[in-house]
């Protein structure tokens, strides 16, 4: 399991805590950008007492897809047939870790924890975060032709060959964007995308790291990708 954190103090502890409840066998990867708030300390000593738990300092905050960059890289190294991603403060519930694993046991590639299915929801949410989440969903979607309602979901299990499979250490996108990268990626490999519903809650302590700068790239990426596809798929119908 992969968990990026900074300055998340106040979460980080009850998190691990949670998550070893949640499933008692997994290896955790603490990824930290060097929080200023201590929370890399507190990590290495809840792992020193675990020995399931290793936490990777990193110097200064690189953003998400920085983080997870680095811990694809270690996770390949592991020998792991799972790898799960989630958020740190607790909008993500570690109890339904165990879904997403036995969804990929039942045939996914990639497990999406998501709002925009039956069952799933969000709660706490301002109405403007809700409807900037939902029309950015469905305008990723559109752009990239992409058969999957929560694009930007950060909670995911992906089976471990199907990660190694799409190269995620190559991706140069942050935040959304790199989220949306590995979801392009995986539908484009011919990997199995499932989406499995799960109620967002917004976080309680600590402050988001959500930001304009990333939604800006997220937007100007997905266009990007989108313009890019279409001319590849324009030539590909000139040369027949």
């Amino acid at each position: 399991m992969l968990l990026p954190t900074y300055d998340e103090a106040d979460n980080v502890v009850d998190m691990l805590v949670a998550l070893r409840a949640a499933v008692p066998d997994a290896d955790i990867v603490v990824i930290d950008d060097d929080s200023p708030d201590g929370t890399g300390k507190l990590a290495e000593d809840f792992a020193a007492s675990d020995g399931r738990v290793e936490v990777l300092h990193r110097s200064g905050k690189h953003g998400l897809g920085a983080a997870y960059r680095h811990g694809f890289e270690r996770v390949a190294e592991s020998g792991h047939d799972v790898v799960v991603t989630m958020d740190s403060d607790f909008s993500h519930d570690p109890a339904v870790v165990p879904s997403l694993l036995l969804a990929v046991e039942r045939g996914a590639d990639l497990v999406i924890g998501s709002r925009y299915v039956a069952g799933g929801g969000t709660v706490n949410w301002p109405l403007r975060r809700r409807v900037l989440s939902r029309w950015g969903n469905r305008y990723t979607g559109a752009v990239l032709r992409l058969p999957v309602r929560d694009i930007t979901s950060g909670f995911r299990a992906y089976r471990a060959s199907a990660l190694t499979a799409i190269s995620p250490w190559t991706t140069t996108a942050e935040g959304y964007a790199f989220l949306t990268e590995l979801v392009r990626r995986t539908v484009a490999s011919g990997g199995t995308v499932v989406e499995t519903p799960i109620t967002f809650k917004d976080r309680e302590r600590g402050t988001s790291k959500m930001s304009f700068a990333i939604i800006v790239e997220s937007m100007v990426r997905v266009t990007r990708w989108g313009l890019a596809d279409r001319l590849r798929a324009g030539r590909r119908r000139e040369a027949r």
